[in-house]
C-alpha cells in the first residue's frame, strides 16, 4: 500500500514507524534528520522526483512517499461492545471520510463502519485522514439495516443526521450510541430514517441548505460526547 504527502507521512513515523516498509525521499533534508530517519528501522530511499511523480500518478506528493502495511479492518459485530459507533451511509468521498476518520478519532467515537459500500481506497483515506485511520477501527458491512438491526439489539440508541430531526442541543443523548451520517447528495434513506430512535440536526443560525457531511458529523459528534 502506498501513501504520499507529508502529514500522514510524518504521523506514521511518529507513532507507528513499525508499519513503514520504504520510505522513499524525494527531496533534500536536512542532514540531521535524514539520519533521525535512516535510523528508525525501515529502508529510506533517494528517487528523483520523476520517479516520484510516477508512482504517485501526477499527484501532490510533497517528497514523501512510503510503502506501508495494508489497514486491517475489522468485522463490525466487533463493535458491539462499544460504546459510541459512528456509521456512514453512502459516503464515498474520500476526502470526507478522512476528515470524519480525523475527528472521529479526535473526539472519542470507539469505531466506524461504512455502508453501502462494498470497498472504499483504504490508502486514500490514510492520507486524507493525515494516518488516523491506522488508529480508527474500521468495518466495511454493505447493508446497513442488518447492521443498525444488530447494533440496536446490543442496547446501542442509534440517531442519524436529519434535516427534519431534533435540535441536537436539545437531545438526550444515551451513554450507548450510533450516529448515522448519510451521503453528501441525498442524506439518509427514508427507509433509514425509520428505523432510527431519534432523528438529529443542526439548527442554523441563517437560512442555508446543509453543512459538508463532515463537518455537520464533526459538530454532531462533538455535541454527543
Amino acid at each position: 500500500m502506498l501513501i504520499y504527502a507529508k502529514q500522514p507521512i510524518y504521523y506514521l513515523i511518529d507513532n507507528y514507524p513499525q508499519k513503514i516498509k520504504t520510505l522513499y525521499l524525494a527531496k533534500e533534508l536536512e542532514k540531521k534528520e535524514y539520519s533521525r530517519l535512516m535510523k528508525m528501522g525501515f529502508e529510506v530511499k533517494r528517487i528523483p522526483n520523476e520517479a516520484a511523480q510516477k508512482m504517485c500518478k501526477n499527484a501532490s506528493h510533497q517528497g514523501f512517499l512510503a510503502e506501508v502495511e495494508d489497514v486491517h479492518l475489522q468485522p463490525y459485530d466487533f463493535f458491539l461492545e462499544k460504546k459510541f459507533v459512528l456509521i456512514l451511509s453512502g459516503v464515498t468521498d474520500v476526502g470526507n471520510i478522512g476528515a470524519l476518520v480525523r475527528s472521529a478519532y479526535a473526539l472519542g467515537v470507539d469505531a466506524i463502519v461504512a455502508c453501502g459500500v462494498k470497498q472504499l481506497p483504504l490508502e486514500t483515506i490514510i492520507r486524507t485522514s493525515t494516518g488516523a485511520l491506522y488508529d480508527m477501527p474500521f468495518a466495511i458491512e454493505h447493508n446497513i439495516h442488518d447492521v443498525l438491526n444488530d447494533f440496536k439489539m446490543s442496547g446501542f440508541t442509534t440517531y442519524g443526521a436529519d434535516m427534519s430531526g431534533m435540535d441536537i442541543r436539545e437531545t438526550r443523548i444515551d451513554r450507548k450510541k450510533v450516529l448515522v451520517l448519510g451521503s453528501e447528495g441525498e442524506g439518509l434513506t427514508s427507509r433509514v430514517v425509520s428505523k432510527l430512535d431519534c432523528a438529529v440536526s443542526i439548527k442554523m443560525k441563517h437560512e442555508f441548505d446543509s453543512l459538508n457531511v463532515s463537518v455537520a458529523g464533526a459538530i454532531l459528534m462533538d455535541r454527543m460526547r
